[in-house]
């Protein structure tokens, strides 16, 4: 295998007449079942500038690779104690460390969604390679990533459907540094000819256990969140038989005999490269309740000044006044609380507003999505909504008032499971026994004419093409990508 450093790599012949994209522009190019020539050839300039950015980063990676094994299982001890500690705080009454409402985590999720949902794209380019057994660890974590076409195992169908149970689906305002980390798994995806070490590199980062991941699933679990999309990638990224051990072993596979200090060094730049952009523990931190109201009203405004009546005045002033300009939100918020529309720090039951987007004649349903409705709700619940500490006998008589607390999620699934016991389940199989009986709807349309293009192929190696056509990260996730993945699991095991 020839390898080439960031010198001798082959340099575009032509410097674009275009602009740069921002990584969310980029993104967005890429994330297309064809993107554009120039949107690819953009994804190569990009990832230059993101290596040289991530050149200048700290990395704990040891300077010789054959002390990786090491620095893995040390990773994961220490991980471990931190997660126990973590866990004693908690059980002697510490609050959660990352959320402080459920809100808070709808926001979170809201936030590391663009990077979510290319969830293992950065190994797509080695798919071209499943003839060559140096690849087949990075290959099956591809693979797995994609939950071998099983749509419940389906990383980014996990994701998305995560989304939309919480009304999460909108995530428009995101900032551009929120993309920087999606917009490099993409950029990977396409030039794994060219970035090879440094996608070898970003996979042996992406794929080791970390505590966040660990604390993630447990505080969400406990405001009532499902948390298996975390809670899988603890499982699979182990560093016994998961995707650690198959990231070092990715590594070694493709270390060649000749120049493997070069090589070793890129592969440290492509690691460096997770530390871009906003992460798990940014975005967390970046949640402000109060200015996430205000942003949100600020945003209803635009159309929500248009189709109030003048007959309701709040501190002298109509609705359609106070919505006329963005920038009177904070105001308008304190009028609301001054004239007794909201009572913060109170059952958001006993606000008035609150009551017109719930309730059974609430005049404001439907205007507000799932999501937006919690961060109201626990703005104006504010200081009665604990953070999951123990709490007082005069704080647990504050707390008293609001609606009982949040079942932990995997306690839902349990009264779930006991409801279907007897004759609910059978109902449940029967129908779905009746779901499942028409093979022939227009469903499964978009699978027949996969299975038709497949069969017209006119080699393994054809097909085998044509299959990782449509396992590319926009299409992976749909009805003939999942087919396409069993059907290449099948053939490449």
């Amino acid at each position: 295998m020839q390898i080439t450093t960031r010198a001798t790599r082959p340099q575009p012949a032509v410097t674009p007449s275009y602009e740069a994209l921002s990584s969310r522009q980029l993104y967005e190019a890429l994330l297309q079942s064809h993107p554009s020539a120039d949107s690819v050839h953009e994804a190569r300039e990009y990832l230059e500038q993101r290596l040289d950015e991530a050149a200048k980063r700290d990395a704990d990676l040891p300077e010789d690779p054959r002390a990786l094994e090491g620095w893995i299982a040390q990773g994961v001890e220490q991980v471990g104690n931190a997660y126990r500690d973590y866990l004693a705080s908690r059980k002697a009454g510490a609050p959660r460390r990352y959320f402080k409402s459920k809100s808070h985590a709808l926001y979170f999720l809201k936030g590391v969604a663009p990077t979510k949902l290319v969830d293992g794209a950065w190994l797509y380019g080695l798919l071209q390679r499943w003839n060559d057994p140096r690849f087949s660890a990075p290959i099956q974590i591809y693979l797995e990533e994609l939950g071998e076409g099983q749509p419940d195992k389906n990383h980014v169908v996990l994701y998305k459907k995560l989304l939309a149970t919480n009304g999460c689906d909108d995530w428009a305002s995101l900032s551009d540094e929120h993309y920087v980390q999606g917009a490099i798994q993409l950029a990977l995806a396409h030039h794994a000819d060219h970035f090879l070490p440094e996608v070898i590199g970003f996979n042996l980062g992406y794929e080791q256990l970390p505590l966040h991941l660990l604390i993630t699933a447990y505080e969400l679990n406990e405001l009532g969140l499902d948390p298996y999309y975390f809670t899988l990638h603890i499982t699979v990224d182990n560093a016994g038989t998961g995707h650690a051990k198959k990231a070092l072993q990715a590594l070694y596979d493709a270390m060649p005999v000749e120049n493997h200090e070069a090589f070793y060094q890129r592969v440290i730049n492509g690691y460096k490269l997770n530390l871009l952009g906003e992460g798990t523990t940014s975005v967390i931190a970046g949640f402000d309740l109060e200015q996430e109201v205000i942003d949100l009203l600020a945003e209803k405004s635009t159309v929500g000044k248009y189709v109030h009546s003048d007959y309701c005045r709040i501190g002298g002033r109509s609705v359609t006044d106070w919505l006329s300009n963005p920038e009177q939100i904070p105001g308008f918020l304190e009028s609301l609380q001054a004239h007794g529309w909201i009572k913060r720090h109170q059952d958001p039951m006993e606000s008035r507003f609150w009551k017109l987007i719930q309730g059974e004649r609430a005049e404001m349903f439907g205007v507000f999505s799932p999501y937006e409705q919690q961060l109201l709700h626990d703005w104006i619940a504010g200081d009665l909504i604990h953070t999951g500490a123990s709490r007082t006998a005069e704080s647990q008589a504050r707390v008293a008032r609001l609606p009982k607390r949040e079942l932990s999620f995997r306690a839902k699934q349990r009264q779930l499971e006991t409801l279907c016991e007897g004759q609910g389940s059978e109902t449940g199989r029967s129908a779905l026994t009746a779901a499942n009986s028409d093979a022939s709807s227009d469903f499964d349309s978009e699978r027949n004419q996969l299975a038709e293009k497949l069969a017209a192929q006119p080699s393994r190696e054809a097909g085998m093409a044509y299959l990782i056509e449509m396992m590319a990260p926009a299409t992976h996730h749909t009805a003939s990508g999942l087919l396409a993945t069993r059907l290449f699991t099948q053939l490449f095991s």
